[in-house]
């Protein structure tokens, strides 16, 4: 058990230096002139479509440089598969900074972008929303936070709410409609408890209760008892927790299932993946246990495609940056002007993206098809596919 907390606790670092990068405080959204109506650029169907992407080219990190590379060649890969739409695609660098960012984004609309694909990170997708509502340009982020979204800010990452409204609505189907819900004191544990949360009772079920933990290997082990007690006293049938696996997961594996709520009396779900990396599979404690996840034949097949043109295994979000470009050119296919206007960016019947189908909310949010997955005989299982279109089960 030693050998688990060592490895988990250099897990939880490289866990906390990551919600640093991709979840920062709330900002306000921002409103396009005129309290958020039908705004943005409109385009002449007739003529290339100006679209500025920025990544963050010039970053002192190496993990952003390699990642700002694939998000450049997903989007390019993307322009080349448009048929009956031209996309004139111009990539600028940020460095990872907000600063920079915004200023890029200033650049790109003198140049004439239509709309902004990009940044990565919350902090700066915030900035360059802020500089581009003056100037009716909508912004495509790539990040997944859901708090920056609204007015000109679309967010493309798979949100906590989306992930917890597919798990919670398939969790009251299957008759596991008490949930408890195990989160980390910080800011990525409190959002997404408030994504449980919400889901729980939008799908009709019952929060039972929420036990919240310090993010440290003392405070996962300290929560344990309390997490065992509320299930019993609430008659839980579901334990909904936001750790993942490099995290706390790996001890609330082991720890759990020892206190009696094994994974034969206890339901488990995840609000993260528990199938990478792949030894996550072995775990006792994640065995049957649900969590969701993008369509996993169409994410090989789109990363083979990567690799084939490019040479190496795309990023796990260069997909977003690929989404992006294959939504404005759908949109710019229809021939209308205002097609990439607020109104046509959140069309209810969405895109098909290379994960799946997935749709632009109007409140900047995004909605994505996911599977539903298990890991039975440490082998990943899908429970339930993801829905092909819009109002199909689990939407």
């Amino acid at each position: 058990m030693f050998a688990v907390f060592l490895s988990a606790r250099k897990a939880m670092r490289r866990l906390a230096a990551l919600c640093t990068v991709l979840i920062v405080a709330a900002c306000q959204p921002v409103s396009l002139g005129g309290g958020g109506g039908n705004s943005g650029q409109s385009i002449d169907p007739g003529a290339p479509v100006a679209v500025a992407m920025l990544v963050p080219h010039g970053s002192s990190s190496a993990q952003e440089a390699a990642l700002a590379r694939d998000l450049e060649n997903a989007a390019r890969l993307a322009v080349a598969d448009l048929q009956g739409v031209r996309i004139d695609l111009r990539v600028y660098g940020t460095a990872g900074q907000a600063g920079q960012a915004q200023q890029a984004a200033l650049n790109a609309a003198t140049d004439g972008a239509k709309i902004i694909l990009g940044p990565l990170h919350a902090e700066s997708a915030n900035a360059v929303a802020v500089a581009m509502a003056p100037k009716n340009i909508n912004v495509l982020a790539f990040s997944n936070n859901a708090s920056i979204a609204g007015g000109n800010l679309f967010v493309l990452g798979q949100t906590f709410d989306n992930t917890a409204d597919r798990l919670a609505k398939y969790a009251v189907r299957q008759g596991k409609p008490r949930i408890l819900a195990v989160h980390s004191n910080n800011l990525a544990g409190e959002l997404g408890k408030q994504a449980i949360q919400k889901a729980t009772a939008a799908a009709g079920g019952t929060l039972v209760g929420t036990v919240a933990y310090e993010f440290s290997q003392q405070g996962v082990v300290a929560a344990v008892p309390q997490i065992a007690a509320t299930a019993r006293s609430t008659n839980t049938d579901a334990i909904f927790m936001t750790a993942n696996t490099a995290g706390a997961l790996p001890l609330f594996s082991q720890m759990l299932p020892e206190t009696g709520l094994d994974t034969a009396n206890m339901q488990y779900i995840g609000l993260s993946r528990w199938d990478k990396p792949a030894q996550t599979l072995d775990l006792p404690g994640v065995q049957n246990g649900w969590f969701a996840m993008p369509d996993p034949n169409r994410s090989a097949r789109f990363s083979a495609r990567f690799q084939e043109v490019n040479g190496n295994t795309p990023h796990a979000i260069a997909g977003l940056a690929y989404d992006g470009i294959a939504a404005i050119g759908a949109l710019a296919k229809s021939g209308q002007g205002d097609a990439l206007t607020r109104s046509g960016l959140t069309q209810s019947a969405g895109f098909q993206g290379v994960d799946g189908v997935f749709r632009l909310r109007p409140d900047g949010t995004n909605e994505r098809g996911l599977v539903v997955a298990s890991v039975r005989d440490k082998k990943l299982v899908i429970l339930e596919q993801a829905p092909s279109s819009f109002g199909r089960a689990g939407f």
